[in-house]
Order: C-alpha cells, then sequence, then structure tokens
C-alpha cells in the first residue's frame, strides 16, 4: 500500500494531526508505526467506545499500523473511578477487552497491555520521573484536563501523577502515534514537548472526533484553551449520563426512545447529534441506506453517502422524524451483535457484574 493510501486512511479517523508532514515522514521510514490509546475502566460501554473505536481501529490496521490498547487501571484508580476499588476496576478491564471482542475488533492484529504491567517495572517510573522532572506544576495541573476534570478539580496530590504516567505510557510502549480522542491533546503535546529534551522521540498525535451526547452542544466548561475543542470536549457522549448515551447493551426501544428525545433541529446540521452518528458511524458501517417514508411525505428516499443525507437535510428534504426513525433503525441493526454477545457465558457474567455498580465520574 503506497503512502498517499495509508495517509487517507488516518486521516479519515484522525480530526487533528500533529503534524501531518511528520506522519507522512514516519510512514515513509517505518512499515508498521505504532498507535497506542489508553482507557480507564469505568461503566457499561457506549457507542464511541464499543463501536466507534472499533470503527477506526480497523482503518488504522488497513494501513499498516499496530496498535496497542491500553487498559489504564492505575489511572482509573488515580481518577477514582469505580469508587476507587481497583480490584472492581481491573474486572471492568476484562469487560472492555470482551466489547471489542464483540464489535469485531481482530483481537489478533492488536495487543492489549495493562497498566498494571507497566508500573512493575522500574523502567516504567524512571520515565515517569524523568517527565515530572521536565514538567512544572503548573503544567502538570492544566493537564489535569484530560481526566475529564477541570482545573479546579485538583483535590488529592496522586492526580499529579496522572499527566506524568500517560506521557510516560507513550515512551513505554514505544509508540510512534498518539491515537486518543481530542479531551487528551494535552498529556499528547506534553509528551512531544519533553520527549526530545529526553533523548527520545516526537510522536505524532492523530486525535479522534469526540460524539456528542444527545442532548447536543454545550457550554464550554474550560477543558482546553481552543474554544472549539472546548466544546467538544465538553459536550462528548458521558457513559454517566444514561438519558443522552447510547450503550451496546441498550434494546431497540431503548434506542429508539433515546433518540426520538435527541436534540434534532429541522434543518440544522450544526450540532446535531443525530446527523453525529451517520457521518462517524452509520455510514462508515455500510454504504447505502434506504429511508423509508410514506409516499404523501415524498415515499422512500436512498441514500449514498453522509454528504448526501447532510445536503438533503439542510434544504429540509428530510424531516427530523423520519431521520430520527431511521438512525434508530440503522444503530440497532448495527448494535445488535455486541448485544447478542453478552446473552451468555463469561460475557453475560462480566456484563452482568459492571452493570450492577455504582459508576463513579
Amino acid at each position: 500500500m503506497d503512502i498517499e493510501t495509508k495517509l487517507e486512511l488516518i486521516k479519515r479517523v484522525g480530526e487533528e494531526i500533529i503534524s501531518e508532514q511528520e506522519l507522512v515522514e514516519l510512514l515513509a521510514t517505518k512499515e508498521h508505526p505504532v498507535a497506542y490509546d489508553g482507557f480507564e475502566p469505568s461503566g457499561l460501554a457506549h457507542v464511541p467506545f464499543g463501536i466507534y473505536r472499533a470503527i477506526n481501529l480497523k482503518d488504522l490496521i488497513a494501513a499498516g499500523i499496530r496498535f496497542r490498547l491500553l487498559i489504564a487501571d492505575w489511572h482509573a484508580w488515580i481518577n477514582n473511578k469505580m469508587g476507587g476499588d481497583l480490584d472492581k476496576i481491573r474486572k471492568v478491564g476484562e469487560y472492555f477487552v470482551e466489547v471489542w471482542r464483540a464489535a469485531g475488533v481482530d483481537m489478533d492484529k492488536v495487543e492489549v497491555v495493562w497498566a498494571s504491567e507497566l508500573v512493575d517495572s522500574s523502567e516504567y517510573w524512571k520515565k515517569v520521573i524523568l517527565i515530572a522532572k521536565k514538567t512544572t506544576i503548573r503544567r502538570a495541573t492544566r493537564c489535569l484536563t484530560i481526566m475529564g476534570r477541570t482545573e479546579g478539580e485538583l483535590n488529592e496530590t496522586a492526580q499529579l501523577f496522572y499527566p506524568m504516567m500517560q506521557s510516560a505510557d507513550i515512551f513505554h510502549l514505544d509508540a510512534d502515534i498518539c491515537q486518543l480522542g481530542l479531551d487528551q491533546r494535552r498529556a499528547n503535546i506534553l509528551a512531544r514537548e519533553v520527549g526530545p529534551k529526553l533523548g527520545w522521540w516526537k510522536p505524532v498525535v492523530v486525535s479522534h472526533h469526540m460524539l456528542m451526547g444527545l442532548e447536543g452542544v454545550k457550554e464550554p466548561e474550560g477543558y482546553d484553551e481552543n474554544k472549539s475543542i472546548d466544546i467538544q470536549i465538553s459536550s462528548k457522549m458521558s457513559k454517566s449520563k444514561p438519558s443522552t448515551a447510547l450503550y451496546v447493551h441498550d434494546d431497540e426501544t431503548q434506542i429508539c426512545n433515546k433518540i426520538m428525545a435527541a436534540f434534532c433541529p429541522e434543518k440544522i446540521v450544526e450540532g446535531n447529534p443525530v446527523l453525529e452518528y451517520w457521518k462517524y458511524v452509520i455510514f462508515r458501517k455500510i454504504d447505502r441506506f434506504v429511508i423509508e417514508r410514506p409516499t404523501k411525505f415524498g415515499g422512500n428516499l436512498e441514500l449514498n453517502g453522509y454528504e448526501e443525507l447532510e445536503r438533503l437535510y439542510r434544504k429540509g428534504k428530510i424531516h427530523p422524524l423520519d431521520l430520527k426513525n431511521s438512525t434508530s433503525q440503522a444503530m440497532n441493526k448495527i448494535i445488535d451483535p455486541i448485544r447478542s454477545h453478552f446473552e451468555g457465558g463469561k460475557a453475560k457474567e462480566l456484563y452482568e457484574f459492571v452493570r450492577k455498580e455504582n459508576i463513579t465520574r
């Protein structure tokens, strides 16, 4: 596969790439670059985690990327997920792996790494300390937004370890590419700055889009100095808000009810969470879709891509109710194989464990 084709596949994933020229140079010099993403085990899997992540992985693997999925159990412990119970966090981590398997991720082509394995290494902690010595307290505090918390929410000294550990993860995993969400960009930028100072490398950052919650755009909460990125992070779908999140375990009725209640103003494309599902999920899983409508409302309408859908919706050729009905049908079909996977065996046991736990932010 030539570099141009690889680049196009990666650009389908990366909403922001720092920098594209560095990425091109990396692809030219390394046939199989290593990328990583880290996940705090916490709560039931929603569509951004369980489906959108799998879609992005497919494109990256096709581009020749070797991917490492980090189960960030120690990071979740620091962030007080699952009530700060490390044993529960690890159990949720096992559930996360099962979700990826159910979503069709080829587990033979990705490497799952646990943070609890990394912390057994003295070399890992040496990296953490070296990075900390190159980072001011103010900078570390600003990076705490990667934990889903604003700067004013620093309550424990342990939280200051988090950005240092996340940066150390990159170098300890030999990651050429940081392929996380836009909400993690501050830690990735920190790694780009300290890497060369410590005689290491400057990782390329390929940040994917953050799917918004079904309530639509929210006011910026101070996660990033870039207002548009701040809004996207503030508006992202949260597992801790069941009414505005779609989970991979939702049944057909739940999916329909949530999407019917979603923010979806007529003719408005910007900030429309229902259209986001088509752009980032549905039309990356299917090539065409038929919106079913009564003849008096124009009859069935065949769509062959997101651009066509957006154009027709903006012109008022597709009514929000028809769009929502079609979205419910498409998402139910996409979610069904994952939902079914958790109906028995070990998968069901893990699901039942996570479902019964109180999820902490």
